[in-house]
């Protein structure tokens, strides 16, 4: 009768679990095609290092890593002995691990065994941090954490239970391999009467009913990324996240995202596969200094829409729940995204790589190409970038000013090597300049052919694309192209990381392939090859470091300008507590440079305080919007005015050899 009975629960607990599944992932199909099938081996090896190697869990210092890294290979060791326990469930007489040899299931129950008990105690400890040491948000001490915390507890007990009662019954001819059920068995079953079944089927309908319930339970919880971490892994971009998908402008279209079903499959499945791990909340700059946006919240809402408007979707029904309004769980509201500084941050620590910024940037894209919906700040920068190319408005023949009193060519066809092209803050805004000087003395040293577009050079349109305004960057686009190919430019060095990621990731998309160069790779590159020759800096203090967010984790250029501060000073400059991959942004990134920071506190402010707990004599960066960002910084916090905040450039041209 305990076979037939189970047999019938069990049969009925998975089909409804695969009902679940079905209801769920089918909500998937919903969101527009994406082609993430590419390079299949390259995915299968991102899913053996990231996912099951856990190489995001552990890194970025966090403590617990090990301890979810210990779970999760516990847990898929345990998947094979719970599969074993269902398909023993329904069919007793042909599987099971008894049946294999002794010198198979004898190591095998012991590998069980063991995983077992450190799922246990990765459980406990797990518990224990909810409790002791909790993450910054409230949902880690959830109702939905400590269900699932406890159901993976009561199945270890109930697993140690169950044999520990075919040990005391005498009917496990694997107990010495099974070191803790033999110790339980030893402990609490030694009085049991021979022959007696009541532990065994106490404990086995324990086992059985907590594992149906864990598993019907999954699909409607936040452990959903039990089931889509690893896929969502396997699908991720091979590249790094550093351009917009492109949209085409065609009557009819809408552009951006403004309903769930509008994202691509792959956008759909990110919001499946938070692990809720709150890193991304932990690295963001507008979360950390009390803005409105909690990237973690962005893809909770996203998953919450899904569910609520998905089903009415499927049934051709009107949504009921706007995906871009706030107020009410399963709806963002704008001035989340419009908080959002794009440093990405959030996409480095993520272990299951959810594409937080694309989904941010596509959803302004549709407050201000479908909706008109602009913060009234950036009016004044929409309008002059269409019109005349700049943020400020500036007549486009000032472009090469700065350049007045210097020996500088135009760009010629088949002439000049490399186009310098300046950028908007390197022609017009008056720190810059400087930099753009301090930058021609050094490509003269360097002894290249290398020209500037002057008058001729337009914007390259990087706050258009980030702020969401798509229509004016594809504009800007195929004018610069038109540009570049009309010249036959195919080399480019940039003063700007926005510019430099802009020419290089963004115009891809269009066909243009150019040689993009950022100065400090370039310096480094001339330095290296002995023809940039330096003499040794004057001495300028301390000299901290900043990293850009988009020449760093955008580009991953980090070594370059580090290596060559350190052949002018002869030593590596100072770090600051977060830098390199972690390095905080400056807050101008996102085409937050043209907006004001309305709530908490400023993000510039965060890393200038930062910086000064290293004493610096020089603040080093390689970057305009953080040049700007830095300076006013700086002033805000009233620091030393000792305190010089410089460009690479201006320190290596400082250091440059008389020819």
């Amino acid at each position: 009768m305990l076979i037939n009975i189970s047999t019938i629960i069990f049969a009925a607990a998975i089909a409804l679990f695969c009902w679940s599944c079905y209801r769920r992932f089918r909500l998937l199909l919903l969101g527009r095609a994406e082609n993430r099938f590419d390079d299949i081996g390259k995915r299968i090896g991102s899913v053996l290092y990231y996912a099951f190697g856990q190489r995001c869990t552990v890194s970025h210092g966090y403590r617990f890593g090990w301890n979810h890294l210990v779970l999760f290979w516990s847990f898929m060791i345990l998947l094979i002995a719970n599969t074993e326990f269902l398909l023993e469930g329904l069919f007793p007489d042909y599987i099971s691990f008894a049946l294999l040899p002794a010198g198979v299931y004898h190591p095998l129950a012991f590998l069980i065994e063991i995983a077992s008990v450190l799922a246990l105690l990765a459980v406990c400890i797990a518990i224990i941090r909810r409790m002791a040491f909790p993450p910054s948000y409230i949902e880690a001490r959830s109702r939905d954490a400590f269900i699932i915390l406890g159901l993976i507890a009561l199945l270890m007990i109930a697993f140690f239970g169950l044999h520990a009662s075919k040990i005391a019954q005498g009917n496990e001819e694997a107990a010495y391999f099974m070191p803790v059920s033999d110790f339980v068995a030893s402990t609490f079953f030694s009085n049991v009467p021979a022959g007696s079944l009541d532990g065994y089927i106490t404990f086995w309908w324990l086992h059985a009913i907590v594992l149906l319930v864990f598993l019907n339970y999954l699909p409607y919880s936040k452990h959903m990324h039990i089931l889509t971490g690893i896929p969502n892994v396997f699908f991720r971009s091979l590249t790094k996240v550093n351009t917009q998908p492109r949209e085409e402008f065609k009557k009819g279209n809408e552009f951006g995202v403004g309903k769930i079903d509008q994202f691509t499959w792959k956008n759909l499945t990110d919001s499946y596969s938070c692990t809720e791990c709150g890193r991304c909340s932990d690295n963001c700059p507008a979360t950390i200094t009390g803005k409105m946006l909690n990237p973690r919240l962005v893809i909770h809402n996203m998953k919450i829409n899904l569910l609520i408007n998905g089903p009415k979707i499927l049934k051709n029904k009107e949504t009921v729940l706007p995906l871009i309004k706030g107020g009410i769980e399963g709806s963002v509201a704008e001035q989340v995204l419009w908080d959002c500084t794009t440093c990405g941050a959030c996409m480095e620590v993520c272990p299951v790589f959810i594409e937080h910024v694309p989904e941010i940037v596509d959803m302004r894209r549709n407050l201000v190409e479908m909706n008109a919906k602009v913060p009234d700040e950036l009016l004044a920068l929409f309008e002059n970038t269409e019109q005349r190319s700049n943020p400020w408005g500036i007549v486009p023949g000032d472009r090469a000013k700065w350049a007045a009193d210097m020996d500088i060519k135009t760009f010629e066809t088949g002439k000049t090597e490399y186009l310098f092209y300046v950028g908007c803050f390197g022609a017009f805004d008056a720190r810059s300049k400087k930099v753009s000087q301090a930058i021609s003395k050094i490509l003269n040293a360097s002894g290249i052919s290398w020209g500037i577009l002057g008058k001729d050079e337009l914007c390259c349109g990087d706050s258009m694309r980030r702020l969401g305004n798509e229509f004016v960057f594809d504009r800007m686009t195929r004018e610069n192209i038109k540009i570049f190919k009309d010249k036959g430019i195919k080399k480019v060095i940039t003063q700007c990381p926005h510019c430099y990621n802009t020419l290089k990731n963004d115009y891809r998309q269009y066909g243009l392939e150019l040689e993009v160069v950022h100065h400090t790779e370039f310096i480094n590159d001339m330095t290296k090859s002995g023809k940039l020759k330096l003499n040794d800096a004057k001495d300028f203090g301390n000299l901290v470091f900043h990293d850009s967010c988009y020449l760093g984790r955008y580009n991953g250029i980090y070594e370059a300008p580090r290596n060559v501060l350190a052949s002018i000073t002869g030593r590596a400059p100072i770090e600051m507590e977060r830098h390199n991959d972690r390095s905080f942004c400056c807050g101008a990134g996102g085409g937050r440079m043209w907006m004001e920071e309305a709530t908490g506190k400023r993000i510039n402010l965060e890393r200038v305080e930062e910086a000064m707990k290293k004493d610096p004599g020089t603040i080093c960066v390689s970057c305009p919007y953080c040049m700007t960002m830095f300076e006013d910084g700086i002033k805000g916090i009233k620091a030393d005015d000792k305190v010089q905040v410089l460009d690479l450039a201006e320190i290596v041209c400082s250091a440059l050899k008389s020819p």
